[in-house]
C-alpha cells in the first residue's frame, strides 16, 4: 500500500513538473485592443470621473501586462486605456478577458494587452495611413520587440458611424478593408479578429451598422453580439462595469472557439 502511494505521488509530481516546464517555455500571448469608447472602457465613469471600483474579474495579475503610452510593458490594471485614450477611462473588457483566458489556459503564459482604442472615432479614422491606424501598427510592433505572438485583435467600434446614413451604409466595406489592411501590414494574413456587434442604440442607423458587423464573413473573423448588455441609465451609449466584465468573458469564449 505504502509503495503504491509513493509511486502515485511521484507520478503526479512528474506530470505537474512536465506541465510546468511546457508552460514555462510559452511565448508572450499578445492581444491588441482597438476601437472606440466601449473598448477603451467607460465602466464606472460619471461626469468625467471614474469611481475607482475594480471588480474581482478585472483584478491585476503579475502575468497580465499592458503596453503603456511609452511603449514599455508594465503590470496591467484598470483603467487599461489611461494615457492612450484622451477621454476619461474606466473599466473596459480587457482585464476581464485576460483573467478569463488565464483561468482557462494558464499555459498561454504572460498575457500582453496592447490598448489602442480611442473614444468617439468613426471607421474612416482607422483607415490605412491614418493616425490611429499607424499608432496601432507602431504599438503592435513595439509589443513584439522582445518576443511573443499576436494572438488576436479585439475590436469594438461603430457607434459613431451609426449616427450618419452614408457612413452606416459604407460601414461594411470600410470595416472589411480595415481588417484586410491591418492583417497585411502585420504580415499575419489569418490573424484572428474578434469584433463586437453594437450593444447600444447609439444612432438612427444603428441597425444598419449591426447588420454589417454580423454579416462579415472573413476567415478567422468572429462577431460576438453585445445586444442586450446593460448600458448606463443616463447614457444609452456606454456599457456599465458589470456589462464590460461580461463582455470580456464573451471575448474569451470567442477566442477559445477560434
Amino acid at each position: 500500500m505504502f509503495p503504491s502511494m509513493i509511486f502515485m505521488f511521484l507520478a503526479a509530481f512528474q506530470f505537474h513538473t512536465f506541465e510546468f516546464l511546457v508552460c514555462a517555455t510559452n511565448e508572450k500571448s499578445i492581444f491588441i485592443l482597438a476601437g472606440q469608447s466601449n473598448m477603451a472602457g467607460r465602466g464606472g465613469v460619471t461626469n468625467g470621473t471614474w469611481d475607482g471600483c475594480v471588480p474581482h474579474e478585472c483584478r491585476p495579475d503579475p502575468r497580465i501586462l499592458r503596453l503603456n503610452p511609452k511603449l514599455m510593458w508594465e503590470e496591467a490594471r484598470e483603467p487599461l486605456h489611461r494615457g492612450i485614450d484622451k477621454k476619461p477611462c474606466g473599466v473596459g473588457p480587457g482585464m476581464s478577458f485576460a483573467n478569463s483566458v488565464l483561468e482557462r489556459d494558464p499555459c498561454l503564459g504572460v498575457i500582453g494587452l496592447v490598448p489602442c482604442a480611442s473614444g468617439g472615432t468613426n471607421i474612416t479614422e482607422w483607415k490605412r495611413g491614418s493616425y490611429l491606424y499607424n499608432r496601432l501598427l507602431k504599438r503592435a510592433y513595439a509589443a513584439l520587440r522582445d518576443g511573443g505572438k499576436i494572438r488576436a485583435i479585439l475590436w469594438y467600434q461603430g457607434e459613431s458611424d451609426s449616427a450618419d446614413e452614408t457612413r452606416a451604409k459604407m460601414y461594411k466595406k470600410r470595416l472589411i478593408e480595415f481588417f484586410l489592411d491591418i492583417r497585411q501590414d502585420l504580415a499575419f494574413p489569418v490573424l484572428p479578429i474578434i469584433q463586437v456587434a453594437l450593444a447600444s442604440n447609439a444612432g438612427l442607423y444603428y441597425e444598419v451598422v449591426r447588420k454589417a458587423q454580423l454579416e462579415i464573413k472573413l476567415p478567422d473573423v468572429i462577431c460576438i453580439d453585445a445586444k442586450g448588455l446593460e448600458v448606463k441609465e443616463n447614457d444609452t451609449l456606454h456599457l456599465t462595469t458589470s456589462a464590460q466584465v461580461y463582455l470580456g468573458k464573451m471575448f474569451a469564449d470567442a477566442f477559445f472557439g477560434i
